[in-house]
């Protein structure tokens, strides 16, 4: 990856697994309404930071941020769906909430800190 920025990597590394995710719950639990929930959601995290990055101003850099912190708190809802109607265990869905959580956290700093004063 050319970017050596910390919420792109890890924003492409969390899509990363949400798309293996997909793919497994559809060929192994033929689940594809969460998952695909999932895919669109924790792909749209980076694609939203990458794009704010090339923003054409400072607020279209938060917009964009925004939609990004939006989509992982969506990302952590359709994993918590997924671990509570059995669809992957407490233990598969940790790791990944953890990941997420982060996310969160990290957009939610850019957000406050990109605000107007």
């Amino acid at each position: 990856m050319a970017d050596k920025n910390i919420i792109v990597e890890k924003s492409y590394n969390f899509a990363v697994r949400c798309v293996k995710l997909n793919r497994y719950l559809q060929q192994n639990k033929k689940e594809y309404g969460i998952s695909n929930q999932l895919f669109r959601s924790g792909t749209s995290i980076g694609a939203n930071i990458k794009e704010a990055i090339r923003g054409q101003s400072r607020s279209d850099f938060r917009a964009k941020m925004n939609i990004s912190l939006k989509e992982a708190s969506e990302s952590e809802y359709w994993i918590e769906l997924l671990r509570d109607t059995g669809y992957i265990s407490e233990s598969e869905s940790e790791s990944l909430l953890n990941d997420c959580v982060e996310l969160i956290k990290i957009l939610t700093s850019i957000v406050r800190t990109s605000e107007p004063y």
